[in-house]
């Protein structure tokens, strides 16, 4: 189970495209050669921005021959192929979670830092890079308002205290729901007055007392990105929590809405490569090649997914950097969700993102 904010929640568009539409089993003679690699992009139009800032210059730039897969590999996939002996794929993107859980279950390989730049290595964002897997994107969830209900110069909620204040800030709100796991918990507790360097682990008792408050005024719980991101494009709702790639496609297309930065809850994911695979040395190579400020910046501009290498806002317009949740400016004033503590199981087994689904689905309902 998954706590990591779903990045397949806010993406734009959701086409599948025909690239690599083998089973993994049957690539797995094409994953065997020196000179080629498999690598699963995810789908639709992530996976077309992988293979066009990617794919194709790595190809050009090393020779090696790159399958491109867009489908997912769930994490009970992975620990399938791992376990018999039948790892079919090269390089995979992992969430937050499976970054700290897959190691553990000793399903990925560890990344050899040797072959970076230290100047490329540095810029890559810290709580992004772990002995088993490299940042690709960076996102989070925001605070977004109705410009039209709160215009510039008047009263703007800036925190998440200021988002409970319902007498204060009056208007028709959204949030998250916690059915998955990755549920408002954070939010609530500041709201509640806990500092942010205080938040873990998680006091999910008081966490829910704060949610009750808020509770009354919630009209949606969204489950999806585009559940959200209709809401606020029907100005349903007036204040919301969002993910910002949907709130910043909203801003593009000119709809009243704006995003409140400051105490955005930031996620990430990574490119892991599956224990045993054959070709390990040029699975390496890509992802340091594909962790590159420019690759990255290459991305940005084709989707709009927050870079884990700093140096790409130095290769991206102003305006288009200020998009990002990983904007330097913004990362200071941040919440960066701890995927370790959700993973982390407590004597009886269960973990904590899996507590907290519990209690969710019996708080719903109350």
């Amino acid at each position: 189970m998954s706590m990591s904010i779903n990045r397949r929640r806010f993406m734009h568009g959701a086409s599948a495209i025909a690239v690599g539409a083998m089973s993994y089993q049957s690539r797995r003679a094409a994953a065997q050669s020196s000179g080629e690699l498999s690598v699963a992009l995810n789908g639709g139009d992530y996976a077309k921005a992988c293979i066009e800032a990617y794919v194709k210059p790595f190809e050009a730039e090393t020779g090696i021959k790159v399958t491109p897969i867009a489908e997912e590999v769930p994490a009970a996939t992975l620990e399938l192929m791992v376990s018999t002996n039948s790892v079919s794929v090269d390089v995979i993107p992992v969430d937050a979670t499976t970054t700290f859980k897959a190691p553990e279950k000793g399903l990925l390989e560890k990344i050899d830092y040797s072959i970076y730049k230290k100047d490329e290595l540095d810029a890559i964002v810290e709580f992004t890079r772990t002995p088993y897997s490299v940042g690709s994107i960076v996102y989070a969830l925001c605070m977004v308002y109705n410009t039209e209900k709160f215009p510039a110069g008047k009263p703007r909620p800036a925190t998440w205290a200021e988002f409970w204040d319902v007498s204060k800030y009056p208007g028709v709100r959204a949030m998250s729901s916690g059915v998955d796991g990755s549920g408002p918990w954070e939010e609530a507790l500041l709201a509640d007055g806990v500092p942010a360097d205080a938040l873990y682990p998680l006091d999910i008792d008081r966490a829910f007392a704060s949610l009750d408050k808020i509770k009354p005024h919630i009209r949606k719980w969204f489950v999806t990105g585009s559940e959200n991101q209709q809401l606020l494009h029907d100005k349903v709702v007036d204040l919301a929590q969002s993910y910002d790639g949907r709130a910043v496609a909203l801003m593009d297309q000119g709809a009243p809405i704006e995003v409140n930065r400051k105490q955005q809850k930031v996620t990430w994911e990574s490119w892991g490569i599956p224990k045993g695979t054959k070709n390990l040395q040029n699975a390496q190579k890509f992802i340091e090649f594909i962790t590159r400020a420019d690759r990255q910046a290459a991305f940005a501009k084709l989707i709009p997914y927050g870079p884990a290498n700093r140096n790409a806002y130095k290769l991206l317009p102003e305006d288009v950097g200020r998009k990002f949740a990983s904007h330097p400016d913004y990362l200071k004033a941040s919440i960066v969700a701890d995927s370790k503590w959700y993973a982390t199981a407590g004597s009886d087994g269960v973990t904590n993102v899996e507590r907290l689904i519990q209690r969710w689905n019996e708080w719903i309902l109350q």
